[in-house]
């Protein structure tokens, strides 16, 4: 902690990616904002990551191409040329974040405690957030507006959507539903394919949704292998896409109108992914899958209660330990352990999301 008393003139924040990551570090950006209005925020992002952010509020964003190599490092050290910062929140423990960071001048570089600062991190700050006893990111992230001085209260968001895209949102779902049934939004595919479920266990659990008087829509970015997931996942359910039962729009939408379409939703079933954040920041309630990655660090911050998990058994068997005597943040390792998550558990889980956030449904 600084023990700084008066807000700094301007503040850089320098988060690179992934999207669920900068949907955290969104919520660090709105409290600093709330706290000292007057703050000019300059945000070092990358690419991908401000296509979703481009419109927040007071936020100076300056893009950073990763795949650019040298030359993103050249245009990064251009487009700051002669500016100077009161204060710089470096969070990401990447190397390429770090270097990126000699960029950026500073008199104050925050970044995280020794233990937490990987690759190096700590060689490229001079102040250092406080320690903590196993955090979720988004509190580990909250540790810097704590270090400023500020308070840190439960997280808010307001995250920027213009009308044309919450329109082609609503336009694209009412025009697949008619009885103008709830929606539930199943996002199945993480960045790794090993993060994701099994295309049965999530064409039962659209079947079962529709059984529930939902409407089901699929997600997901434009890769191949989200595709033949979403395919593989209608191809074997009972529902058909031609009555409107199931709707896909994996790969059919930019990530501001992915936003919006969860935003319209009731729940989303996602693994480890950032749609799954990017719902809490619209307040959709999410049913997390989860089994690589700890949910307790990565799960859908606003609804830990709705997480189904396979990370503490798999650690148990790994290591012969439980997760609380590993390093904080441990991964489990195995191309299979998503098959340990049941439909039956998930069914349960959703049963439960309902009864909690939509009686008039049960």
């Amino acid at each position: 902690m600084l023990g700084q008393i008066s807000a700094p003139k301007n503040l850089c924040l320098l988060r690179l990616s992934a999207i669920g990551d900068v949907c955290h570090a969104v919520a660090v950006v709105q409290n600093i904002q709330r706290q000292w209005p007057d703050t000019k925020i300059t945000w070092v992002i990358g690419k991908i990551e401000a296509s979703l952010l481009q419109g927040l509020y007071g936020v100076e964003f300056v893009i950073f191409d990763k795949r650019a190599g040298l030359k993103g490092y050249q245009d990064l050290r251009q487009n700051l040329k002669g500016r100077k910062f009161d204060v710089l929140l470096h969070m990401q423990v990447a190397l390429r974040a770090s270097i990126a960071s000699l960029c950026i001048s500073a008199k104050v570089k925050i970044g995280f405690d020794t233990q937490r600062a990987k690759e190096g991190q700590w060689l490229f700050t001079n102040k250092k957030i406080a320690k903590q006893k196993q955090p979720h990111v988004l509190d580990g992230f909250m540790g810097f507006a704590k270090a400023l001085g500020l308070d840190a209260p439960p997280p808010l968001w307001k995250m920027p959507l213009a009308d044309s895209d919450q329109l082609w949102a609503s336009e694209k779902l009412s025009a697949a539903n008619e009885a103008n049934k709830p929606i539930a939004v199943l996002c199945p595919a993480a960045s790794k394919a090993e993060r994701n479920w099994h295309a049965e266990g999530y064409s039962q659990t659209a079947e079962y949704l529709i059984a529930r008087g939902f409407k089901v829509v699929v997600c997901g970015g434009p890769t191949t292998m989200e595709k033949l997931l979403a395919e593989a996942i209608i191809s074997r359910s009972k529902l058909n896409q031609s009555e409107n039962e199931i709707q896909n729009l994996v790969g059919k939408t930019s990530l501001k109108q992915l936003l919006a379409v969860l935003k319209l939703a009731h729940l989303v079933v996602a693994p480890d992914t950032g749609p799954a954040h990017m719902a809490v920041t619209v307040e959709t309630p999410v049913v997390g899958l989860y089994a690589h990655s700890n949910p307790k660090r990565t799960g859908p911050y606003l609804y830990a209660q709705y997480v189904v998990s396979a990370y503490t058994s798999s650690i148990q068997r790994q290591y012969k330990q439980s997760f609380e005597q590993l390093p904080w943040g441990t991964r489990a390792k195995g191309k299979d352990l998503m098959m340990q998550i049941s439909i039956a558990d998930v069914r349960k889980t959703i049963e439960r999301l309902i009864h909690d956030n939509y009686p008039e449904l049960g």
